[in-house]
């Protein structure tokens, strides 16, 4: 069974600077995506970076955070990081870490507990 869990979030004032992690536990796929996903209040969970496998891995991000916001991932590890730059009050949310995994035919999603990000005007 997969875990995640979630480190770095905090309040920080705008154009401050994050870096989340999420450690995986359990088996994990370098063909599995990783990524990260944010949970405002009252809103639907929304992408905010996925990457493939490490080795040549791609980066995909929500336009919101394009520039500013940049995914990587250590296999050895089990890790996925985001580093956030020049950060705004709206991108205050929940963010989650998430494993995506195609096997044998079928999706499966694996979801972190969260880690709250507050950003203060």
């Amino acid at each position: 069974q997969v875990q995640l869990v979630e480190s770095g979030g905090g309040l920080v004032q705008a154009g401050g600077s994050l870096r989340l992690s999420c450690a995986a536990s359990g088996t994990i796929f370098s063909s599995d995506a990783m990524g990260w996903y944010l949970q405002a209040p009252g809103k639907q969970r929304e992408l905010v970076a996925t990457i493939t496998s490490n080795s040549g891995g791609r980066a995909n991000y929500a336009d919101s955070v394009k520039g500013r916001f940049t995914i990587s991932r250590d296999n050895a590890k089990k890790t996925v990081y985001l580093q956030m730059n020049s950060l705004k009050p709206e991108d205050t949310a929940v963010y989650y870490c998430n494993i995506n995994r195609l096997w044998l035919g079928k999706t499966y999603n694996y979801w972190g507990q969260g880690t709250q990000v507050t950003v203060s005007s």
